[in-house]
């Protein structure tokens, strides 16, 4: 009898928190977290897994797979054997493994993982001056036979399990032994207590987390950035400070449960490495490839949220009327089309929706959708858009190369991508803004703004605070309260 992959096995749908939590004790869990949409198809899906079959590490100029790997007989892409481009790895990984949608679901096992800001020197020939200070790896992606996926719209949740890497009746074996295990893995799901709670949000820095700038440098970085501008040497900068704080104790998975009930957001993630957590707060997607359309949403123009409803609608109001922050905007949509436009069939490239206000948990923003339409593959793609223009500038070659120049850390995965590529064709990567990396003890989270000429050097300060906001309570949250366990 013939078998169709992935497998689709439907279970009761509960929370795809808990399930999260309930699989996070495995290797590798993963996260993939639409809490806070604002439109139905951000909210739509969740992804959770663990257990990857196989690993893709990059580390500076060398691409590693690791694990059961990612052929159709089981033998892996490159079993410790190292190459130059992570992008074809990836897409090799994805051909050989190619599957149909079922039931309408996005993902079919696949892909989880990160595209580290620092992949832009596959793309193109930049500077690097700061040195490697962190252990996460530069990419790093799971490829997950198996996973739950949450269907909040119709409130339905399945299982799917693709048998990925075997072939034959060990896939089919395979295939139904992790959809059993994952079922019942969660079976007791829907009866788990909600047992965190959320913290009031505060925009001045915590106690123990410290800059890699102070004040008064992050003042002087905006000053030179517009230097450049004045020079002619770009239009736009984006530039950032990183945050870190000492968090010993803490439970990563609760952790992420505590800063999501904070500050919930369309393209949350949480990923484990092993070595590295990593937990996004995204409010930005970076890709979505759904068969042969594609679309970017960048953001640029930020306001805080007010006290009281009435302050809450004069800061959106100031936003929606801000030519600043318009002419900011629109510089980058015009980037994002143009890079769309090189791998998009020509007349297909529409911006669908320019500027729109947003109010997210603790800022509002200006959002835009372009999108277009494509047969280009997914390394073909990454090459075209990565990293995003909404947090390099514009031109985006030169504006990474002041990037560089100013700030004192490599960005690592701060404006980099999380998401998955589906071994169905699609693609949902976010841009890793508003993430906290916790590693060795040590929470890293990096905030920065879009520099124009008239930017004011203390408002661009004060916006970095404000989007750090969830980081700080969460990071005062724990000094008073011990452990996220």
């Amino acid at each position: 009898m013939r078998v169709d992959y992935p497998l689709v096995v439907e279970i009761e749908y509960f929370p795809a928190e808990h399930a999260f939590l309930a699989l996070s004790d495995l290797p590798g869990p993963f996260f993939i977290d639409s809490a806070g949409g604002l439109l139905a198809d951000d909210a739509r899906f969740s992804i959770v897994g663990a257990d990857p079959c196989a690993i893709v590490e990059t580390v500076e100029d060398k691409t590693v797979v690791r694990g059961e790997g990612a052929g159709p007989q089981g033998e892996s892409v490159a079993p410790l054997r190292r190459t130059s481009d992570p992008f074809a790895v990836l897409e090799t990984i994805l051909a050989r493994n190619a599957l149909a949608s079922r039931d309408g679901l996005p993902f079919a096992g696949g892909l989880v993982g990160y595209l580290g800001y620092d992949l832009r020197h596959f793309i193109e020939r930049l500077p690097q001056r700061a040195g490697r200070e962190m252990l996460a790896p530069d990419m790093f992606f799971g490829l997950y036979d198996a996973a739950a996926v949450f269907d909040h719209a119709l409130r339905r949740a399945y299982v799917v399990s693709s048998g990925v890497p075997l072939a034959g009746p060990l896939r089919e074996r395979r295939a139904r032994g992790r959809a059993e295990c994952i079922a019942a893995r969660l079976a007791d799901c829907g009866r788990m207590a909600k047992s965190v709670k959320g913290a009031a949000c505060r925009t001045s820095p915590s106690h123990s987390a410290r800059s890699n700038f102070d004040e008064r440098d992050y003042l002087r970085a905006v000053s030179r950035a517009r230097e450049y501008i004045f020079a002619g040497d770009v239009y736009q900068v984006n530039l950032s400070q990183r945050f870190e704080a000492p968090l010993p104790a803490a439970d990563a998975p609760r952790l992420y449960s505590r800063l999501r009930r904070i500050s919930k957001a369309p393209f949350g993630a949480y990923l484990d490495t092993g070595t590295t957590q990593i937990l996004s707060n995204s409010p930005e997607r970076f890709l979505l490839k759904d068969g042969d359309r594609v679309e970017t949403r960048p953001i640029k123009g930020t306001r805080p949220r007010g006290a009281t409803p009435e302050e809450d609608a004069a800061l959106a109001a100031e936003l929606e009327d801000s030519e600043k922050d318009a002419a900011e905007h629109v510089m980058i949509v015009d980037l994002e089309r143009n890079d769309l436009g090189r791998v998009c069939e020509t007349g297909t490239v529409r911006v669908e929706r320019l500027a729109g206000l947003y109010g997210y948990a603790n800022v509002h923003h200006l959002v835009s959708t372009v999108a277009g339409r494509t047969r280009a593959g997914a390394g073909c793609l990454l090459r075209a858009l990565f990293p995003g223009g909404s947090i390099t500038g514009a031109p985006k070659v030169r504006a990474m190369e002041i990037i560089d120049e100013l700030e004192p850390v490599r960005r690592g995965i701060y404006t980099g991508s999380i998401g998955y590529l589906s071994l169905c064709g699609r693609i949902d990567l976010n841009i890793a803004i508003r993430t906290l990396v916790l590693e060795q003890g040590i929470a890293y989270f990096q905030v920065g703004g879009g520099i124009v000429a008239d930017s004011e050097p203390e408002l661009e300060y004060e916006e970095t605070l404000h989007k750090a906001s969830a980081f700080f309570a969460l990071v005062d949250e724990m000094e008073e309260g011990g452990s996220a366990g």
